[in-house]
């Protein structure tokens, strides 16, 4: 995976401007933070986050990927304040589940998520080196 970053412009922190790629492609659906059986344990931010990430990384395994095959996030948030203030704790989560490499990402407020009690829904991309 290459980083890609224009010179002179600054680096972005904790996300890459884009990221080149090839191999096999995979593609995640939006996961939030419910478990395995579909049950939501808990309605903090960052506890539904640290398991939507886990799922990401458990459907990656599927395909025989890794959470360093990432190359691409969109989170979906339900409340701008909220994912802002649980920084520490996401970035926490972030670091030890997926890793402290750049994926491209994008974040957007939403009005809400198809899952009612649902404050994070993650999609991800990786590439599968050949």
């Amino acid at each position: 995976m290459q980083v890609l970053l224009p010179e002179g412009w600054p680096r972005p922190k904790g996300y890459a401007n884009g990221v080149a790629a090839r191999g096999t492609q995979v593609f995640i659906a939006g996961m939030i933070g419910w478990d395995a059986q579909g049950v939501f344990h808990s309605d903090d931010f960052a506890q539904q986050t640290r398991l939507a990430l886990q799922n990401i990384v458990d459907v990656l395994r599927e395909a025989g990927g890794k959470p360093e095959h990432i190359v691409r996030m969109t989170w979906y948030v339900t409340d701008k304040r909220e994912y802002l203030a649980a920084g520490r704790e996401v970035g926490q989560a972030f670091r030890e589940i997926i890793g402290s490499y750049n994926a491209a990402m994008t974040a957007v407020e939403v009005k809400a998520l198809i899952e009612d009690r649902a404050k994070v829904e993650i999609e991800a991309t990786a590439v599968i080196p050949d």
